[in-house]
């Protein structure tokens, strides 16, 4: 079965992409992932505070939506270990080129262009294919536009873009007023791929300590809904490849992510669960089930449910929050209430 597909220039043997997390920290995991017939994958990310730190200077720029940057700054961990710093990571860029022959995509999370360009350059020395710009920010400012926040990261991407020879993907939030214009603003800037959505980890409450505690939660298939409304809104309408992430566990997963429009199915939370072997047995039920639906290869469902597609696009749009809505039956218990 041909599970070829293209993602940011490059002929991948199936859309099956490790995210960037601490499992792609390790060769031996890399090495373990390619064996089980990953397609691509993203080192875990480096984060702004970690070029700060090792500048040794906060640049007025990095403040932008973060007020008490300060503050924030004591409540962070010890990033001049994390991914083995700056310095460290470029070094696992070369490490992992020589481990794997599958595209090696770096990840860079921020938001402001202080420190980014330059070090988005060395991670292009040293030998990665590709850059993901993770654009993660809280706006706290009550006095910063969401037509501002949109310039800035624009900008970002636009400066980043110019200053590269390698593919550029931006991983954005859903925390958007109209997600299907600033996906067209991107790809204004050449952003050659697009990665829904960012998954925003809330801080929890201890009530008796009187303290914000951090939460992490794996995700679920259930996830997999919004990254899917999206990416079928958005197939046909920009030119950057789409990249699901966030909720891909099965092969009827990435079934899904290709059929709404996206071009690789990226997995993290699932391979953390059940380790990299997960790999292998989701390209095997995906090869099955295209086998058993009289499919010669995954490109004939490329985009076949996207909005563009179906017969009834309203089900993208308001019809399908009124269909559901109307569609649901209390129980007698309920009604009775």
């Amino acid at each position: 079965m041909n599970l070829s597909t293209r993602y940011l220039g490059f002929e991948l043997q199936n859309p099956l992409v490790a995210s960037a997390s601490p499992m792609c920290e390790s060769i031996s995991n890399l090495r373990a992932l390619e064996d089980n017939g990953i397609g691509a994958v993203v080192l875990p990310s480096l984060f702004e505070e970690q070029l700060t730190l090792e500048a040794n200077a906060l640049d007025s720029d990095l403040t932008r939506g973060t007020e008490s940057f300060g503050e924030a700054l004591s409540y962070l961990p010890d990033l001049s270990s994390y991914n083995l710093g700056p310095q460290g990571y470029l070094e696992l860029i070369h490490k992992a080129k020589a481990a794997v022959s599958v595209p090696v995509i770096a990840s860079l999370n921020g938001t402001s262009r202080a420190g980014w360009i330059r070090f988005a350059h060395d991670i292009q020395q040293a030998g990665a294919d590709a850059l993901e710009l993770n654009l993660y920010s809280i706006i706290t400012d009550p006095e910063r536009t969401a037509a501002q926040v949109e310039s800035d990261y624009c900008e970002l991407v636009r400066e980043v873009k110019r200053s590269l020879l390698i593919p550029v993907a931006v991983k954005i939030s859903h925390f958007l007023t109209a997600p299907a214009n600033f996906a067209r603003q991107l790809d204004s800037t050449g952003a050659d791929g697009l990665v829904l959505f960012n998954r925003f980890y809330q801080p929890d409450f201890d009530i008796e300590e009187l303290e914000i505690v951090p939460r992490l939660a794996l995700s679920r298939s259930q996830e997999l809904l919004l990254r899917l409304h999206w990416v079928a809104i958005l197939s046909g309408q920009v030119r950057a490849d789409l990249a699901v992430t966030g909720g891909v566990h099965t092969a009827e997963d990435v079934i899904k992510c290709m059929m709404a429009g996206g071009r690789v199915a990226m997995m993290t939370s699932a391979l953390l669960q059940n380790g990299v072997a997960h790999v292998a047995c989701v390209l095997e039920d995906l090869a099955r089930w295209l086998d058993e639906h009289e499919y010669e290869s995954l490109g004939q469902m490329y985009g076949s449910m996207s909005r563009r597609s179906v017969p009834n696009p309203a089900a993208f749009d308001r019809g399908n929050y009124v269909r559901v809505l109307s569609s649901y039956v209390l129980d007698g218990k309920a009604r009775s209430s």
